[in-house]
């Protein structure tokens, strides 16, 4: 078995299948016999326990065994076809049962999410590996062992954007492996996604970007919530029962409405949330001890974690989300410590403008008692101040210093701020910190609302 086409095959097969040991065993056996022991050492290397097991033993290169390797590559790339099969097959069920009689379709909307079946592990998780790590693929695998059976049944890891510090929740993201774990065996089952990372010819990675999509919208939709119960209970000195507690008329307006798949979530949020608090307000999580007049400010978190769809599995991922607001920049972003969720263009009053530590505590809908008046469709009182974030009817000052000290947003920006952001949200003013790239989807972050959030008593006289 010395063809060319039995080692081409052998090479191409471990590139395909790196985890398996026995691939690995029979190139080294094909590189020795080709005189090239240092890449024979290398396959021997890698085969590991296999070579072990053969390395004092008479062990010819034969027919059958590399007839055995082609039907196990061909057992994986059926399973693969099969689960792929098989989802499209129940999405095709779930459509006729769901459609209605007149013959429309139902199409689920991205931001519903993926739920596992009796399971108590998330269905979905991501490791994000920092640029700086050499060994990517090496640290995601001690994060899926750190987590052990807390691990999500599908892992994805990742590498976002990153720029002078922070990272782009919506910048270029490059995936790269995916691991899942069997339900039977509890064997992995590992695809790399990203040639560059493992000098192979990697899998179609289409399918894992659309679930990577769905996954980043359902860990805006968790941040939110996770925030929003945090400065609950913070705010009130008690945890709140029901998600309902948190969607209240205005000024309890501690968000503005509920989207998809948040009121599944709430339970489990609350349950980690409550017990992060128990345990001393340890990791992120910043401690309620503060006044209203001075938050508490988390910590960054650490370089990588893994997170998963419907809970929390790092600790780091549960501190809740903060707004900066960069005056030399006119940006103002929504922040989960050191990665930037959303980023906009903001008008600001030049040295009127203060800078400090300030927290959103009030938000009302329509300021002006209409949605184009002077302060928008939308405002957020800043620590019981004069300041505010809110909207404006002159567009054109967005980017320069003409506000008398508030801050100026576009109508789209403000209401989908509005939305991501709790009252009681920290709001830090600096001079030069943040990037100028910008991070505005096409799919505006919304939540539906079902209270009545205006104050018409009141004239705001904020410093415009």
């Amino acid at each position: 078995m010395d063809s060319p086409e039995d080692i081409f095959y052998l090479k191409q097969f471990v590139k395909q299948h790196p985890d398996n040991q026995m691939g690995w065993y029979l190139l080294g056996k094909q590189y020795l016999q080709a005189g090239k022991e240092g890449k024979a050492n290398y396959c021997f290397l890698q085969a590991g326990e296999v070579y072990d097991a053969f390395e004092h033993e008479s062990h010819p290169l034969s027919e059958s065994q590399l007839l055995l390797v082609k039907e196990w590559g061909q057992r994986q790339r059926k399973k693969r076809l099969l689960r792929k099969t098989a989802a499209l097959a129940a999405l095709l069920l779930l459509l006729a049962v769901l459609a209605p009689a007149n013959g429309a379709q139902y199409i689920p909307k991205p931001s519903e999410p993926v739920i596992a079946v009796n399971s108590s592990r998330p269905p979905v998780g991501v490791v994000f590996i920092p640029r700086k790590e050499r060994n990517p693929i090496g640290s995601a695998w001690n994060s899926l062992v750190a987590a052990g059976k807390e691990a999500p049944q599908l892992t994805y890891a990742a590498r976002l954007e990153e720029d002078t510090g922070w990272r782009h929740w919506k910048g270029n993201t490059r995936l790269l492996m995916a691991v899942e774990r069997e339900e039977l065996n509890g064997k992995l089952d590992v695809d790399m996604l990203d040639s560059l990372t493992c000098s192979c010819e990697p899998t179609d990675a289409s399918a894992a970007e659309a679930q990577y999509l769905e996954w980043q919208e359902q860990q805006e939709t968790h941040w939110t919530l996770a925030s929003a119960v945090f400065h609950y209970e913070r705010k009130y000195k008690k945890w709140p029962q029901r998600l309902d507690d948190l969607i209240q008329p205005y000024p309890n307006n501690v968000i503005a409405g509920e989207r998809e798949g948040m009121r599944a979530m709430f339970p489990d949020v609350l349950k980690k949330l409550k017990a992060a608090k128990s345990s001393g307000g340890s990791g992120n999580l910043p401690a309620s001890t503060e006044t209203d007049s001075e938050p508490a400010q988390p910590e960054k978190p650490k370089a990588q974690s893994i997170v998963g769809s419907n809970g929390i599995l790092d600790k780091q991922w549960s501190a809740p989300l903060s707004i900066v607001v960069d005056k030399s920049t006119h940006r103002l972003a929504v922040v989960q410590g050191d990665i930037i969720v959303r980023s906009y263009k903001v008008g600001l009053g030049g040295e009127e403008t203060p800078e400090g530590s300030f927290y959103i505590s009030e938000k009302v809908r329509n300021p002006n008692g209409r949605d184009d008046g002077d302060f928008g469709s939308r405002g957020m009182t800043l620590s019981g101040t004069l300041y505010a974030i809110h909207g404006t009817d002159e567009p054109d000052s967005i980017g320069k210093d003409e506000s008398l000290g508030c801050v100026r947003m576009g109508k789209e920006d403000v209401e989908e701020l509005f939305d991501m952001v709790p009252l009681g949200t920290i709001v830090q003013i600096k001079n030069g910190t943040l990037p100028n790239k910008l991070q505005q989807p096409k799919e505006r972050f919304e939540l539906e609302p079902s209270q009545n959030e205006t104050n018409p008593a009141k004239v705001y006289k904020w410093l415009t």
